[in-house]
């Protein structure tokens, strides 16, 4: 994905200008600088790895053919479309975690100034991603069918979001109500979709591909979306901060994770007696006595399984695919994923 990522950051800088010039609005300097401020301080932040997925996707299915300047675009907007769609979840996301960093910075709303503003500069991201592919795709024979999409895995993602939240509610902490179903349900929703499944169909709606004659891809992205979160479960306990980027905190918020859901599963009455008195406390020593738990059920020997399993399952269902150029692209993801560290 390196030869694209300058290409990629160019586009953003583009899409920038079109907005800041949009003529359905007419904008002061004030509403220009502020809105200027916020894409840069959400949208460009991250690993872009959603975003540079597509284009790299679109290559894959081209089959080594060389890619034209304006596909590059093309590819590199859809992409830019993830990220902003993203940084509107995050945006929104924060607030409703009353989260304190993201991305190594203070959460937009915690910025001086900007407050609940935050709230109305989330739903400004949405509107974005609508103006980019209304500005750039609206000649193009997939258009309604990438308006499409990108409604139907916003309400997913929401959908999932509210899962998350309504099994959390403060004051209401059960640790009884998580399961493994639970759990994939979750995962599915509130990331599967918009990480995995949509960078793929943006660039297979690209490539002049039906979306409906692709059910078995998105199953298999689905899968690999459950398959990440667990990895990412497991490292926000046992990965090393300097590794993930962040400390994790999991056990302190009540999450439904993958780690809690196993040692409720393996653990004996004692065991399970221990992790509801000590799971969802913001205290170091209930934190230490889950962690001790984990390590005595041997979760980490539990993950390695899972993740050697989970990696056979996916290969085998990539690998009965019809197309060579599918194949290719849905190997690169779990490449890109297997065994990561961060």
């Amino acid at each position: 994905m390196g030869e694209f990522r300058s290409k990629f950051l160019e586009v953003y800088s583009l899409l920038k200008s079109e907005l800041l010039h949009d003529s359905a609005f007419e904008f002061t300097d004030d509403s220009r600088q502020w809105v200027d401020r916020m894409l840069d301080y959400n949208v460009p932040g991250g690993k872009l790895n959603r975003g540079l997925s597509v284009i790299d996707s679109y290559k894959l299915l081209k089959q080594g053919e060389e890619l034209s300047d304006d596909e590059v675009f093309l590819a590199s907007a859809l992409g830019w479309c993830i990220e902003w769609l993203q940084a509107y979840f995050l945006v929104l996301d924060d607030i409703m975690d009353n989260s304190v960093t993201r991305r190594g910075q203070p959460c937009w709303f915690r910025v001086p100034k900007v407050g609940m503003v935050a709230i109305n500069d989330g739903i400004m991201l949405r509107n974005h991603v609508l103006r980019i592919i209304k500005n750039h795709f609206r000649e193009k024979p997939y258009y309604v069918d990438l308006l499409d999409l990108f409604n139907e895995v916003e309400f997913q993602t929401a959908s999932g979001q509210m899962i998350d939240l309504i099994t959390t509610l403060e004051g209401e902490k059960d640790l009884s109500k998580y399961s493994l179903p639970l759990h994939h349900r979750i995962v599915q929703y509130k990331t599967g979709y918009y990480s995995f499944y949509l960078p793929v169909a943006c660039a297979l709606l690209m490539a002049g591909e039906n979306l409906d004659n692709h059910n078995d891809v998105k199953n298999i992205l689905i899968d690999m979306g459950i398959y990440f979160q667990v990895q990412d479960d497991y490292l926000d306990c046992f990965g090393h901060p300097d590794v993930i980027g962040k400390i994790g905190t999991d056990i302190e918020d009540f999450k439904c994770s993958w780690l809690v859901v196993k040692a409720l599963e393996l653990g004996d009455e004692q065991q399970k007696t221990l992790l509801h008195e000590n799971y969802g406390k913001a205290d170091e020593d209930c934190v230490a006595k889950v962690k001790d738990l984990y390590k005595a059920l041997n979760l980490e020997g539990v993950f390695a399984e899972y993740e050697n399993k989970s990696y056979e399952k996916l290969i085998k269902a990539i690998e009965v695919h019809p197309s060579d150029a599918v194949q290719a692209v849905l190997k690169s993801f779990l490449a890109k994923i297997y065994k990561r560290q961060k």
